[in-house]
């Protein structure tokens, strides 16, 4: 009789759960991506929540009952945490457009070619050591548009309200390597300290993770300029991808069970002699 294949058996069991595995890892990332998008969706249609500035930290105060001759300067007190939110969700932020400046991403909008309008905001004033720094994409304005919102003078005290909006807060990823790199004060991708140093902010102060999204004008001289945040990308393929590695798995085990049956179903071996 023909010998069992454990060589076989070994083999494809292994590359078996191998392939289950992947499938089941797959059906894991299917549900975190649905309820990703549940949470995305719930955000985006929220009732807005006002963005608040921390309270400053104080320095601490060295003791003074005891004279000490000689004391170590104190560290400088840390600056206040800046806050995440949740992916899109809406936000009222008062701003003081610190730069008075912008920049230019290239993007497309319906098919359009453009730039999307890129400004710093301070929400909390600017001097009151209070200060949120975060990017506002202001939105999106066609390449046949000379015209571009005009560059803002404070017209308000720098630690009095903002220009109140209302905007949508998302994470952007770190840009891709073989992007191009900008030109000026032109970008071809998300860079948001690059970006921000641009527009003169201080590479060593903390700068929001997250960029806001305008959902209204932030230049009404400018009614070319679309104030619409880009459509979410989610990508969800992974029941596809599931279906894929738990049919390989099934035809594997398809394969094995029908050379199996071929091996154990052999003639008895020759004698050599």
């Amino acid at each position: 009789m023909r010998r069992f294949p454990w060589v076989l058996t070994i083999a494809s069991a292994v590359a078996f759960a191998i392939l289950i595995t992947l499938g089941v890892w797959q059906v894991q990332r299917l549900q975190w991506k649905e309820a990703l998008i549940a949470r995305a969706e719930a955000a985006a249609t929220s009732t807005p929540i006002p963005l608040v500035a921390p309270e400053p930290v104080e320095p601490p105060v060295a003791p003074t009952a005891v004279p000490a001759p000689a004391m170590p300067p104190l560290p400088p007190a840390p600056p206040p945490p800046l806050p995440v939110f949740p992916e899109f969700q809406r936000v009222i932020v008062s701003c003081h457009w610190e730069t008075l400046q912008y920049v230019e991403l290239r993007s497309i909008h319906d098919g359009v070619a453009g730039v999307r309008i890129i400004s710093l905001c301070q929400h909390g004033g600017q001097t009151s050591g209070r200060s949120l720094p975060f990017l506002v994409d202001r939105g999106f304005i066609a390449d046949d548009v000379a015209k571009r919102p005009a560059i803002k003078l404070y017209v308000r005290p720098p630690d009095g309200p903002g220009d109140p909006i209302v905007a949508q807060a998302r994470t952007i990823p770190p840009p891709n390597p073989l992007s191009l790199p900008p030109r000026g004060r032109m970008f071809y991708a998300r860079d948001n300290r690059a970006m921000a140093t641009a527009l003169g902010f201080d590479p060593q102060r903390p700068l929001g993770e997250q960029v806001l999204f305008a959902e209204q004008t932030t230049a009404p001289e400018v009614p070319e300029l679309i104030a619409e945040p880009p459509p979410a990308s989610f990508s969800n393929n992974h029941l596809g991808y599931a279906i894929t590695w738990f049919g390989l798995a099934l035809a594997l085990l398809g394969v094995y069970i029908a050379l199996l049956r071929r091996t154990l179903r052999g003639g008895p071996e020759k004698n050599p002699s």
